[in-house]
């Protein structure tokens, strides 16, 4: 009988977590998202941009920054548009961003589309359109702020 009262205890702790688990990601929330990033380099290479967060029907300025690592080399220009998801105040958008890429462009000739994850759980899902001069195949770190 000790036993049962126990695991009938188990029960209820683990049911009462998933539903803490699941109601908090019930809370969660989504914005739109759209950033410039002008991207330079050769092997290493860095990018730096800026953009805006939508997120109930607030504007959010934000800025990127990043290093990539691998085979970069040129120059080109990224215009990002998308969704975040996950998201319960504007400031879960901030954070370090990891990604394996490769891409080129030539004039206006590139496209991207990606999906990002941060520590806090927000989701990136983004789509952009590249301009310039670059080929790529490299591991990328992107550091968004919200300002």
């Amino acid at each position: 009988m000790h036993i049962s009262a126990k695991l009938r205890a188990a029960f209820i702790g683990l049911a009462a977590l998933s539903g803490a688990t699941l109601s908090s990601a019930a809370n969660a929330d989504s914005g739109s998202i759209s950033f410039t990033v002008l991207k330079a380099g050769f092997v290493i290479g860095g990018s730096a941009g800026s953009g805006v967060l939508t997120f109930h029907g607030r504007s959010y300025p934000i800025s990127i920054g990043g290093l990539s690592y691998g085979f970069t080399f040129g120059a080109s220009e990224t215009r990002f548009r998308g969704t975040v998801t996950n998201i319960r105040k504007p400031s879960d958008v901030a954070g370090v961003y990891g990604a394996a890429a490769a891409g080129a462009a030539l004039g206006r000739a590139g496209a991207q589309g990606i999906v990002l994850t941060n520590p806090k759980g927000a989701v990136l899902t983004l789509s952009g359109r590249q301009a310039g001069a670059i080929v790529s195949a490299d591991l990328n770190g992107l550091v968004v702020t919200v300002r």
